[in-house]
């Protein structure tokens, strides 16, 4: 069987008591690549907050490696376990270099993982001496995965991993960030606004409108299904069902 990794439970959550992101679950087991889906404002990134424990929850339940997402098991707690966030700004440093990046992720002194990144994101190899600051918006995010992989994380998250990257950029890492995730027995949950994109590589999709689960279902279900897709990505806030389908 295998191992559940991530569980929401029809969570709530929101900024100062309005709810952004209402009824909201979902599962991740290791080594599945599940991406949420939906517009600018569908609660993409409100969703990943509540599931690092970033943003209280106002009703139901997350569970991170088996343990109650909370006061006992806070962001940082998660983070040492094995679960770790990339944002949408990638959380860099411009003055310092690739490598002073890498070696600020390792858990411990590893130059066989640091390989195995590398053969992920070749591009990376020639690029190690370079500041960040200089780096291409492609380069700066291959980086900020590949610090989060050095990790060894058992979770991977990535918010907007094409935010104003070129697509030839996008269909490279995808695959890498896929092969990594079954290699690796690692849980993916992948935010993105690029459908076909996105499902073209996952597991799992789940849609997201106007703060709710509209659709849900396999990835290669949803791709045969694009007509419905769309209008569950383009529904008006009257349209979208109280508790998603």
């Amino acid at each position: 069987m295998t191992e559940e990794l991530l569980r929401a439970e029809r969570t709530t959550v929101g900024y100062h008591g309005v709810p952004a992101l209402r009824d909201f679950s979902l599962s991740l087991s290791a080594g599945e690549m599940l991406t949420l889906l939906g517009p600018n404002g569908a609660g993409k990134t409100s969703a990943l907050l509540s599931l690092v424990g970033l943003l209280p929850l106002m009703d139901g339940q997350v569970t991170a490696l088996g343990k109650p997402v909370g006061k006992r098991f806070p962001p940082y707690a998660l983070a040492r376990a094995g679960v770790s966030l990339v944002p949408d700004d990638r959380g860099l440093f411009p003055g310092l270099t690739v490598r002073e990046h890498l070696r600020l992720a390792r858990r411990r002194p590893s130059k066989a993982r640091e390989e195995a990144v590398f053969e992920r994101f070749a591009a990376l190899r020639s690029l190690r001496n370079r500041q960040v600051g200089l780096l291409s918006g492609g380069e700066q995010q291959m980086l900020a995965i590949a610090k989060a992989l050095l990790a060894e994380p058992k979770v991977l998250m990535v918010d907007e991993m094409s935010l104003g990257l070129a697509p030839k950029v996008v269909q490279e890492m995808l695959p890498a960030i896929r092969a990594m995730a079954r290699d690796e027995q690692i849980g993916v949950l992948l935010v993105e606004q690029h459908v076909e994109l996105a499902l073209s590589v996952a597991d799992r999709g789940i849609i997201l409108n106007h703060g709710r689960t509209v659709l849900a279902g396999p990835a290669a279900t949803l791709l045969d299904r694009r007509s419905e897709v769309e209008s569950a990505y383009f529904s008006s806030a009257e349209s979208v069902e109280p508790h998603g389908r």
